[in-house]
């Protein structure tokens, strides 16, 4: 009755009310308010004799159903990843292997029944609700092991005396053996349902075949890998100069949508070589790698030296954290999001400062033919995210040179930093910034020395200059 309840009003009240908060436009209010909502209803829960994990539970429920669930998610990262390490720590204390040992086959039966139980419920409701037999399968293999909230219950029944304290551990050995096997179960998921899907392969040969046809009589086309919105975009570009394409996209229902439309796109992924072969690979003139996937782009660069090693390869990249990485696996060009912003951001700001055009687009050429080096490394600072901050990008730091530094007197070329992997990229003296030191410069008390590495590397770099 009190789920019913909580379910029914939460839905009708909570939309409201995070609107209200919303329009106050301070955080910490935000902050606060998801708290109360979360320990409210995890309070009410315990009134009416459950546990205090439902009520977070539906409380999570209710707020995932309003438009702020992105919001929500972004104000509680930092707690989420500390509280879900408390939490399993906590189930592992609960754990006596000593009575595991005693109990290994009832512990191996109860997780082959849990494993098998799970599948086959999952299985049956997939199919139950109109999805073909390798989706249910997939979702079957995905969601047989057991889950965190399965933790939470088994905890409330030993609380409660529910469950005698020696079938407890072998419930929750067994369900904890059956998290463990998640991955393994994911990294061979697409192996299992081929196996036990006759059809799935059918499909995917039909899918190579019906590529193989599209591109039978294509020649000097661009492979589009990948058909988001980036590639949907070249895709236009293509089309206005009258440049044949196929597209690739590993999206069924972006493929039928497209498709419907009249778009030249067809099912694939493209960092599988049976399918590259099939578009066409060989009489291709580029391949464009549209997602900001560098795994999977590295993996079509293979294939892509494999087969046709004179193609001209396009990747897109999130930043230039991988423009090194992308480069030595054969990539033509690598086009970086967030330095290719900044690069648009300076040429607008040059157009308008009314630089000539000329003088901008060389400015852009000389950038970019330096594989973005002019641009490569930033300040960190306090409000940068996880992902902006990530420790294998390059990374600036200025160093102040003192008195008692070890560097003094020093050459750049004598210091060596280039063995760290740290390069000089300017030096600062008396208010006037040299941006291309020579290696014979002598380093000079009061000097500001600009360095570019990863953050370990800049750290050692710095003790160098410093303690010698």
């Amino acid at each position: 009755m009190v789920l019913a309840v909580v379910l029914f009003v939460g839905q009708r009240l909570m939309r409201p009310l995070f609107h209200v908060v919303a329009m106050q436009k301070s955080s910490e209010v935000f902050v606060l308010f998801v708290l109360l909502v979360t320990l409210g209803l995890a309070w009410v829960t315990e009134l009416a004799g459950l546990s205090l994990a439902l009520g977070a539970f539906l409380a999570g429920m209710l707020i995932s159903e309003t438009e702020y669930r992105y919001q929500v998610e972004d104000y509680i990262k930092p707690f989420r990843d500390v509280l879900l390490g408390f939490f399993f720590v906590t189930i592992g204390m609960l754990l006596e292997p000593r009575v595991v040992a005693s109990q290994w086959v009832m512990v191996a039966l109860v997780l082959v029944a849990l494993l098998a139980v799970k599948f086959a419920l999952v299985f049956w409701l997939g199919r139950g609700f109109g999805n073909d037999k390798p989706a249910a399968l997939r979702c079957a293999l995905a969601l047989a092991p057991a889950g965190e909230f399965g933790f939470v219950l088994l905890s409330l029944a030993g609380r409660e005396g529910a469950l005698h304290p020696a079938t407890l551990q072998v419930v929750l050995a067994g369900s904890l053996l059956s998290m463990l096997l998640t991955p393994v179960l994911l990294a061979n998921s697409e192996r299992i349902v081929l196996y036990f899907v006759a059809s799935e392969w059918t499909q995917r040969a039909m899918a190579l075949h019906q590529l193989a046809v599209k591109t039978m009589a294509t020649q000097g086309h661009v492979i589009v890998c990948g058909y988001g919105r980036s590639g949907q975009a070249l895709v236009r570009f293509l089309e206005r100069e009258g440049v044949s394409f196929v597209a690739l996209d590993a999206d069924p229902e972006r493929v039928r949508q497209a498709a419907a439309a009249g778009d030249s796109v067809v099912y694939g992924d493209a960092s599988r070589r049976e399918v590259l072969a099939a578009a066409a690979l060989a009489r291709a003139t580029a391949v464009v790698v549209t997602f900001a996937d560098t795994p999977r782009a590295l993996t079509i660069l293979a294939h892509a030296r494999e087969m046709r090693p004179d193609v001209p390869v396009i990747v897109r990249t999130l930043d230039d954290s991988d423009v090194e990485k992308l480069r030595e696996a054969g990539a033509a060009e690598i086009v970086a999001e967030v330095v290719e912003g900044s690069l648009m951001l300076a040429t607008q700001t040059m157009m308008l400062l009314g630089f000539p055009l000329n003088r901008v687009l060389k400015r852009l050429r000389e950038v970019r033919s330096e594989r973005y080096h002019l641009l490569g490394g930033f300040f960190p600072g306090a409000t940068d995210t996880e992902d902006e901050a990530d420790a294998t990008q390059p990374r600036l730091r200025s160093v102040m040179v003192g008195s008692s530094a070890a560097c003094v007197g020093m050459t750049l070329r004598s210091l060596n930093l280039g063995a760290m992997e740290v390069e000089v990229t300017a030096v600062r003296r008396h208010g006037v910034r040299d941006t291309n030191p020579a290696g014979e410069m002598r380093l000079l008390e009061n000097d500001i020395v600009v360095l570019r590495g990863t953050q370990e590397a800049l750290g050692k770099a710095e003790i160098r200059m410093l303690q010698g």
